[in-house]
């Protein structure tokens, strides 16, 4: 049973246009950033913080803005825990965004995402909805350990291709690669074939490792502990309490990437596709435009 707990936030867009309409996760993954004490998350991460009043700031904020622009969701919460499925906070707010004319950038490992595939194609057919996956490891018994509360890799790649289908762009997150466990060509490959197939528009990567805080730190190396006995003491004696680790296969694993992107035509640089997401559109004028 998943918990939860209702509040009402006095804001819901940062200065970014990004919004999370929920606090902590119940998606279980072991190397979560978002655990990291710097958060300041008061309450157990699996008691799920709900901001109820988050749709009627949205609308208010909508409503105010001079110019239309992208919405984003998912940068620090799954916007499709298990409790969406009910709450429908997420669903609301896409609701609004498609009634007002702005677009959309969802981040998310959840298939529920697919629920609301009728509202994204409709934001989509008049700006833009970018669908964004976080696709971690090929393997899908690793997959159900290092994350094993929400949708395989196997299913997400389902997702890009629904999504493919309705003709909503997708953008996937190549991230973490744990050193010792997913940092190998076998799954670099795996990931880029999955991602070729299913015709993302391109694959964010911030280095060939993961980082870790405290708080995260703690957890992961619990899990590791759980699940790999022994590899914490391999991780202490290789890193240390650095915040970045970086596999050793780093160097060759990102040539690996970078080569296999250009080969399949799919863009690698974070900087252009962050543009790329963020950039609002407006195809019903553009159309307008090429009349004359």
């Amino acid at each position: 049973m998943v918990c939860m707990h209702e509040v009402e936030v006095k804001t819901i867009l940062s200065a970014r246009n990004g919004m999370n309409l929920y606090r902590g996760c119940s998606h279980g993954c072991i190397y979560c950033d978002a655990r990291s004490t710097c958060y300041h998350i008061e309450h157990v991460f699996e008691d799920i913080e709900v901001k109820k009043n988050a749709p009627a700031l949205l609308e208010e904020a909508l409503r105010k803005k001079r110019k239309r622009c992208m919405i984003g969701t998912g940068g620090m919460s799954d916007p499709y825990l298990h409790l969406e499925k009910e709450l429908c906070l997420t669903r609301r707010c896409l609701e609004l965004i498609a009634e007002y004319g702005f677009g959309a950038a969802v981040q998310t490992k959840s298939d529920l995402i697919l629920r609301d595939i009728d509202l994204l194609k409709q934001i989509n057919d008049r700006t833009k909805a970018v669908v964004e996956i976080t696709l971690t490891t090929a393997d899908e018994s690793l997959c159900k350990i290092v994350e094993p509360n929400v949708c395989t890799t196997k299913r997400r790649f389902e997702v890009l291709c629904r999504m493919q289908e309705a003709g909503i762009p997708t953008v996937v997150w190549l991230s973490p690669i744990l050193p010792f466990l997913n940092d190998t060509e076998e799954n670099i490959l795996g990931i880029l074939d999955y991602c070729k197939r299913a015709g993302v528009y391109g694959i964010i990567n911030f280095g060939m490792g993961l980082t870790l805080r405290d708080g995260d730190r703690q957890y992961f190396y619990k899990k590791l502990d759980e699940h790999f006995p022994g590899l914490k003491q391999k991780y202490i004696k290789t890193y240390g309490d650095a915040y970045e680790l970086s596999s050793p296969n780093s160097s060759a694993l990102y040539r690996l990437f970078r080569d296999k992107c250009k080969e399949y035509g799919l863009v690698c640089g974070n900087e252009a596709l962050f543009s790329y997401m963020y950039a609002f559109e407006d195809k019903g004028e553009g159309e307008q435009l090429r009349l004359f």
